[in-house]
């Protein structure tokens, strides 16, 4: 099945979403909290948050765009790769290890602070799939939008907010797993950079 690698993780966060609704003595156990990681060396939670989500609004939101992308990255890196599914795993937990960076540094004094969440990791194989198809067309609350318009415009937007606050988003995790999602490319063929120019000279939308 092409799609393995997204749907286990869809079913594997939709599972373990669901039991920490149910019982917040699980989501405790998994949450990202830097102030503890530091101090108890519970380093697991930078990979167990991604698991995890606030509510359903948030958990659907990042499945569906998990599954609208990433069969499409997942059916590239087939055709470019030969070992697809380690390299889909590799930039998807790479991505939650690398949007988690910020947030440690940030906020490890920080006593109250806690993430959770797939959006970085989410938002690397938005990115990727961008670099791939950048005049590909997203659409943003049923608004057709060119994927390097969007892409240009998230990260303007996720770092505006991250320097703001204010909100309880992690404008951080969208920033740095989209930059990850960006330069992970660099592990699959550098070539694609290449292929990424001339398609952004080459305008057309598909």
């Amino acid at each position: 099945m092409n799609n393995n690698p997204v749907t286990l993780l869809t079913l594997v966060t939709v599972g373990i979403s669901i039991l920490a609704f149910q019982n917040r003595n699980i989501l405790n156990k998994l949450i990202m909290y830097p102030y503890i990681m530091v101090r108890q060396n519970q380093w697991y939670r930078i990979i167990t948050h991604a698991f995890i989500h606030a509510d359903w609004v948030h958990l659907i939101f990042n499945m569906i765009a998990l599954w609208s992308f990433g069969g499409f990255v997942y059916n590239s890196l087939d055709a470019m790769t030969a070992s697809p599914v380690l390299h889909f795993m590799a930039m998807y937990f790479g991505a939650i290890l690398f949007s988690s960076i910020s947030d440690m540094l940030k906020h490890r004094d920080h006593q109250y602070y806690a993430s959770l969440g797939a959006s970085g990791a989410v938002s690397a194989v938005i990115f990727f799939s961008i670099l791939l198809n950048p005049w590909t067309l997203i659409y943003v609350f049923f608004i057709p939008c060119p994927g390097i318009v969007f892409g240009v415009l998230y990260l303007a937007y996720s770092n505006y907010m991250s320097k703001k606050g204010g909100d309880i988003i992690n404008h951080d995790a969208h920033f740095y797993g989209s930059v990850f999602g960006l330069l992970y490319p660099l592990f699959v063929n550098p070539a694609l950079y290449g292929d990424f120019i001339q398609k952004l000279l080459h305008p057309g939308f598909l």
